[in-house]
């Protein structure tokens, strides 16, 4: 009689523990994750690879760029415009990493040495800084969009690049796994 009782009382075995809603949270989250992954993948398809190609120009003082062999191992280049909104949300990071990593930054289409002098004042960016008027530089390295970033490992040649919104977490990573 107990046994038969405990029958009708007992709830079924669920062996599944993930919820209906959480299996479809995760698969959304899934989802959005290969989609962020085919957009970055897609945005960075043309960006230049192995040996950077050689940045030529002159900086905000008129003086023209030492080279990429000037800078130390691992660094960054690192291409911004004047107009772009992402590359002004991102600059309090550059700011950072330029006073312990070397770097180069590349003012793409942003005017002249006044302008881009006047806004880097205004701004209180004071990196290193190529003028790149024509946006020849940027074309070189195949850049569609700003920011760009590439990090150069130890060898000098590009190990990593990006386009658009990058984290200081995901930067100093990637210039971690450059210095490897």
């Amino acid at each position: 009689m107990a046994q038969e009782q405990w029958r009708r009382t007992a709830a079924p075995l669920r062996l599944n523990p993930m919820s209906e809603k959480f299996r479809k949270s995760l698969l959304s989250w899934i989802g959005l994750l290969v989609l962020f992954i085919g957009l970055q993948s897609f945005a960075n398809r043309d960006l230049a690879d192995g040996m950077p190609p050689p940045i030529v120009g002159t900086g905000t003082d008129g003086q023209p760029f030492a080279g990429l062999s000037s800078l130390k191992k691992p660094a960054v280049i690192y291409f911004w415009a004047s107009w772009c909104g992402i590359c002004k949300s991102i600059q309090g990071t550059i700011r950072e990493l330029a006073a312990e990593t070397p770097m180069i930054t590349v003012a793409l289409q942003s005017g002249d040495a006044a302008e881009v002098k006047a806004y880097m004042g205004k701004e209180g960016f004071q990196v290193p800084v190529v003028l790149d008027e024509e946006g020849a530089i940027g074309k070189s390295y195949g850049i569609r969009g700003v920011p760009a970033i590439f990090v150069l490992g130890p060898d000098g040649a590009i190990r990593y690049s990006t386009v658009g919104y990058t984290t200081a977490l995901g930067l100093r990573f990637r210039l971690w796994l450059a210095g490897l």
